[in-house]
């Protein structure tokens, strides 16, 4: 589908990946309601894109009640926001394992759930939900991280086929590491030598050709890390072998480390 006078809902638009999708879906000619928790940036990017801004905190249900009221008849919906969810399970107390769960995965599939007859009924529609490459293997001290990001991915595709004979599509977008914005650079984690990343613009361009090409998944990722994930899902024990050896648990721990204020 074209996005020029689209109207999409964007969720997660206050980090630095949420900015780039904004400002390359508004350069499509998009119309954007951004959501997000930090208000003063939220009207900020509004602002510079010409969209509506809805404080919103998705942990919050009644929040996504009122938010899927606001945006009833959006064309697009990109579901971005996530928490970090790194940190082995016993380090975590539940109610912090509830809240990653109820943003990371329950939020957008209630989001999808609310949108989706409005879609189908003008059948024309779009959903993008922002998953990981983690969302196909799992690495250390990221079981929650790594099942909420598995889980999103199942459920797009799973929905990418329910909504298919009703004009609707839905995408799943898989990033690797992300340099200048996203977790890993908040976190302020070295990476091992010759671990390719992407920008946050990778990412808002991989949205754009999701949605524009109706493409099921859209890895954002170099070739390396691309296959590193596909073998691993072919065999995840020989993967985890070669991925400690590799340096993994010492980049899970700083990961960890540099996260844990924001659970």
């Amino acid at each position: 589908m074209t996005l020029t006078g689209g109207r999409i809902l964007l969720t997660g638009a206050t980090g630095g990946i949420g900015h780039a999708i904004a400002r390359g879906l508004a350069a499509r000619g998009a119309s954007l309601i951004l959501t997000g928790r930090r208000a003063d940036v939220l009207e900020s990017l509004a602002e510079e894109v010409g969209g509506h801004a809805v404080g919103c905190d998705l942990y919050e249900r009644d929040d996504i009640e009122r938010l899927t009221r606001e945006a009833a008849d959006v064309d697009v919906l990109v579901a971005n926001a996530a928490l970090p969810a790194s940190g082995a399970l016993t380090e975590l107390t539940q109610a912090q394992i509830d809240r990653m769960l109820e943003v990371n995965l329950r939020a957008p599939i209630a989001l999808a759930r609310a949108l989706a007859p409005g879609m189908i009924e003008r059948r024309r529609g779009h959903m993008v939900f922002i998953s990981s490459l983690a969302g196909k293997t799992s690495s250390p001290a990221s079981s929650i991280y790594s099942a909420t990001k598995f889980g999103l991915r199942g459920f797009a595709l799973g929905i990418r086929e329910d909504l298919r004979p009703h004009g609707v599509g839905v995408s799943v977008v898989l990033p690797g590491f992300i340099r200048d914005a996203g977790m890993f650079a908040d976190a302020d984690v070295e990476l091992p030598a010759g671990v390719g990343t992407r920008s946050p613009q990778d990412v808002a361009d991989g949205v754009i050709r999701a949605i524009e090409r109706n493409r099921a998944e859209v890895e954002i990722a170099p070739v390396s890390l691309r296959l590193g994930a596909s073998f691993a899902a072919l065999a995840p024990q020989l993967a985890s072998t070669v991925s400690r050896r590799m340096g993994s648990e010492k980049v899970a721990a700083d990961l960890a480390a540099g996260q844990r204020d924001k659970r």
